[in-house]
């Protein structure tokens, strides 16, 4: 069996300070995916580097405190990619893969438009420059899975307040086309919703700071791990842990029946 976890850190000195390491210690993961780093190589002391033995792999965004993903595993990887191949977004550090030999594992963090036009415009260039890598992903002959915070929730019952949300960014109707065509035409498959269809409450990954967001669980989905479809059919268990806060994001964890 082979556990995979993937977690926004919103700030990997942050979630640090919120207990994130010790429950990380606990969980006997193989691979751990994490995004939104906002630090630098050398913010990283060696709890952070290497927790609960396994070796991170990180790629940095070069504006400091900003973006950045990382890779956490217990078997060191044959090979490791920083970026995919746009200069753009790999200057933002939203893109790291491993390679184990038949199985890939990807830690991606696509952008935000929340903040602004000029943000949401980035957001649309890298659907469009990523969904080429995708397919080619899905065209190696290997199992791959891609983890990470994807800021968009794919689905009504992917999100509370959905009715509301349909001009706002992560709900918009291109962005859901975007990610049902990655689903559909490019032959991905969404793990968690392979093992809970219709879940809705329990689904949520991430709740806004604002207002009772997080006590009245009005969250979204927007964490995701998308696997191909030999690796989603070995799903076996998957969860949100919401026990413990270590960022605005919750871990969502996914056991696959395949030997890394």
């Amino acid at each position: 069996m082979t556990r995979i976890v993937t977690l926004n850190l919103n700030g990997i000195r942050s979630a640090a300070r919120k207990g994130w390491v010790p429950w990380l210690a606990a969980q006997s993961a193989d691979v751990v995916c994490v995004q939104e780093l906002k630090a630098q190589a050398g913010d990283l002391d060696e709890a952070l580097s290497s927790p609960a033995g396994l070796t991170g792999h990180f790629s940095f965004a070069d504006k400091k405190g900003y973006s950045g993903v990382g890779l956490y595993s217990r078997r060191a990887p044959r090979a490791i990619r920083q970026g995919f191949g746009d200069a753009e977004f790999d200057a933002e550090g939203r893109y790291i893969e491993a390679d184990f030999g038949d199985l890939v594992v990807v830690s991606l963090y696509l952008p935000s438009g929340s903040s602004s036009d000029e943000r949401q415009q980035a957001k649309f260039r890298f659907m469009t420059a990523f969904a080429p890598h995708l397919a080619s992903l899905a065209r190696r002959g290997q199992q791959v899975v891609v983890c990470g915070d994807l800021n968009i929730a794919h689905r009504e019952i992917d999100l509370r307040n959905w009715r509301s949300n349909q001009k706002n960014s992560g709900f918009l109707p291109e962005e859901r086309q975007w990610l049902s065509q990655v689903l559909g035409e490019q032959g991905w498959v969404d793990a968690y919703r392979k093992l809970h269809p219709e879940t809705t409450d329990d689904c949520y990954t991430w709740w806004s700071n604002r207002g009772q967001a997080w006590a009245r669980n009005v969250g979204w989905r927007l964490d995701y791990q998308i696997a191909t479809g030999g690796l989603a059919d070995r799903a076996r268990q998957a969860g949100v842990y919401k026990t413990e806060r270590f960022s605005d994001h919750a871990p969502l964890t996914i056991d696959y029946d395949f030997p890394l």
